[in-house]
């Protein structure tokens, strides 16, 4: 049975304003959990109102990701901080080819963050992990003193369940392989860039972030064994993704510029704003390595869901003792892509 409700004076979301009171551990903080985050996260796990969650799982190897949020602006063409925390805890999850189960969400506030402005990121987030069919079920809020934590802080961390037989890693590309991009890159970095530098396009440009999971679950069964690895190119974008791999697996990469989907608008907000495509932060995007007898069957899948429609092979893997990243130029020279040098976007997840 749930917890009875508090029958405090409801809070002004409207107007109101958090205070260190919220994040106290008395009245106040159990109002601010029931009214705002209970009723946005609502399932029986949650529900129960102890400092954890006990849960069945099935057969198989557990997975666990954990990851911090600090996104300026909180709200950005495409999503915010809420769903944001979701999508990309759900995908470094989904990255080892599992299924998400559960998440726990830790926020940390600042005093004086509009209630109204709480609300609407919890019910986000809330949304964003009803539609991927994972549930929230526990988490912690803190209060910090105006000026130590620039509105709101999010961490969540999840844990999913890999099948038996599935072995999905980095140290497992190999010379030959195909490199298979889910679709355009750039689309996240570059919309939050728009609205924080307050950026006019004829075009409205939208973050990319979604949940993965679901177009994961139809690579592993299209590819079985012959999908090696996958990995999502958020912060440091497709560069610092590729060059991670090639690092892990020893080997080296060889891509095509002319095979790699951009979007016009996102090309063009990269060239105004003097940033790389291939260094852009992405949400919604996966990078696939796989065996090239399963290439043409992984891609028909891809593009067959909704997240891979712009699907593409991009390049192969190579052998290569320096385990350099390599691409062939639109206009048939060739580059290293190394990782990016320094900070190009803080702050962009």
């Amino acid at each position: 049975m749930s917890p009875p409700r508090l029958r405090a004076r409801k809070l002004d979301i409207r107007n109101g304003l958090v205070d260190l009171s919220h994040g106290a551990g008395g009245r106040a903080s159990a109002q601010l959990i029931d009214e705002i985050f209970r009723e946005a996260f609502d399932n029986p796990l949650l529900n129960q109102g102890n400092d954890q969650a006990a849960f069945d799982v099935a057969a198989g190897r557990m997975v666990m990701s954990t990851d911090g949020y600090v996104i300026w602006p909180l709200f950005f063409p495409g999503g915010d901080i809420g769903s944001l925390s979701v999508h990309g805890t759900i995908n470094d999850v989904a990255m080892a080819g599992a299924q998400p189960l559960y998440l726990a969400a830790s926020y940390i506030i600042e005093e004086g963050f509009p209630l109204a402005d709480l609300q609407r990121i919890a019910l986000s987030m809330g949304r964003a992990a009803s539609e991927a069919g994972v549930a929230i079920v526990t988490g912690d809020t803190k209060v910090v003193e105006r000026g130590k934590a620039d509105g709101v802080f999010i961490s969540t961390t999840g844990v999913g369940v890999v099948p038996p037989g599935i072995e999905l890693s980095g140290d497992r590309a190999r010379p030959g392989d195909c490199v298979i991009l889910s679709g355009s890159i750039g689309d996240h970095g570059v919309a939050v860039m728009s609205k924080r530098s307050n950026l006019g396009f004829e075009t409205e440009l939208l973050s990319d972030s979604a949940a993965l999971h679901g177009l994961v679950a139809d690579m592993v069964r299209a590819a079985g064994p012959s999908l090696r690895l996958l990995r999502d190119p958020t912060r440091g974008g497709l560069a610092a993704t590729l060059n991670e791999i090639a690092q892990q697996s020893r080997c080296g990469f060889l891509i095509e510029e002319s095979s790699i989907p951009v979007r016009p608008e996102v090309a063009a907000a990269c060239e105004l704003l003097g940033l790389d495509p291939l260094n852009v932060a992405n949400e919604g995007k996966l990078v696939a390595i796989a065996g090239p007898e399963a290439a043409d069957s992984l891609l028909a899948v891809m593009r067959s869901h909704p997240l891979g429609r712009q699907a593409a092979v991009i390049g192969e893997v190579t052998t290569d003792d320096h385990r350099f990243v390599q691409m062939t130029t639109s206009f048939g020279g060739g580059r290293i892509v190394d990782w990016l040098a320094g900070e190009q976007l803080p702050r962009i997840c």
